[in-house]
């Protein structure tokens, strides 16, 4: 950790990381089919790298920081191999676990409509993308290799994934830490909601190209960002917040596949970046951070007990 928080090169960091953005996103906004334009596809993962390339910069131009560099943005080395390997999945599944009860949860309330038995939702997107007549599975059978297929998704968007850990949680939650853990984690989380404007203010996630839109993505970062951060935190590594992050992404379309069609799904509210997911994140919170007082305290009695 730097013994203070040296703000030339976190401003040049900033600079670069949303300058990057909106240079790549250009072609979005001169394009007048915005997200639908051929060149998405190819733009939104170039995107996703802009705060690797302002970590470079930053680290090689400003020297921030000066040396030990790898284990300053968390890459190597990796600690203890048991205990990474344990922060890995609870980094795979928590991501999972939390979106599909914030769907569940949404329902319960009356916020999203479910089609679990006729798949409706499933079915219609499915009769969207294929021909007509084309022999498919069964329907739910389809639906479970889908699911199935989550993790092996979270460990390929792991790959795009790390293009915006290795900036947010390797090297700009570093370099906010003279702050202290919370401010760091907080402002590093604001930070990843505000970089995502130049597609969000073209419909992104939550379909609102406004304010409103911005604002929404905001929370749902800082709110995820408590717990990549808390990842990073107790593996001094950026792995586990590069793995979660990819498991964050690979569930992002479950709503879209158990909600009944012709339902509104409002993602601001149901989604993973949405209301709901903030609630559980929070209780997840803390719930982790209670268990971690109570083994630092368990620990704390037994080296003083005699013997």
């Amino acid at each position: 950790m730097m013994p203070r928080v040296r703000v030339v090169p976190v401003a040049v960091f900033l600079a670069l990381s949303f300058g990057l953005a909106w240079l790549v996103a250009l072609p979005l906004w001169i394009d007048p089919a915005g997200l639908a334009a051929p060149a998405a596809p190819f733009l939104l993962p170039v995107m996703m790298f802009t705060p690797t390339v302002a970590t470079v910069v930053v680290v090689l131009a400003l020297r921030a920081p000066r040396k030990h560099r790898r284990a300053f943005l968390g890459i190597w080395p990796l600690g203890p191999l048991g205990r990474w390997l344990r922060y890995l999945g609870i980094a795979l599944v928590a991501p999972i676990a939390i979106v599909v009860a914030a769907v569940f949860l949404s329902a319960a309330f009356g916020w999203i409509d479910l089609d679990l038995a006729g798949l409706s939702g499933f079915r219609a997107q499915l009769a969207a993308a294929v021909p007509a007549g084309t022999p498919l599975p069964p329907l739910h059978l389809l639906l479970v290799l889908q699911l199935v297929q989550i993790p092996l998704g979270a460990v390929i968007n792991s790959v795009f994934a790390a293009g915006e850990e290795i900036g947010w949680r390797g090297w700009l939650q570093p370099a906010l830490m003279p702050l202290g853990a919370w401010q760091a984690i907080l402002i590093t989380g604001v930070a990843w909601g505000l970089w995502h404007s130049p597609v969000i203010l073209l419909g992104y996630n939550f379909g609102r190209t406004d304010i409103t839109g911005v604002l929404f993505m905001v929370g749902g970062c800082v709110m995820w960002g408590l717990f990549l951060g808390w990842l990073r935190l107790r593996t001094d590594s950026v792995w586990p917040a590069v793995l979660a992050h990819g498991s964050l992404n690979a569930v992002g379309g479950f709503v879209v596949l158990v909600s009944a069609a012709g339902s509104t799904v409002d993602m601001a509210v149901v989604g993973p970046l949405g209301v709901v997911s903030w609630v559980l994140l929070g209780i997840v919170m803390v719930v982790l951070v209670g268990l971690e007082r109570m083994r630092v305290a368990r620990s704390a009695d037994d080296s003083s007990s005699p013997g």
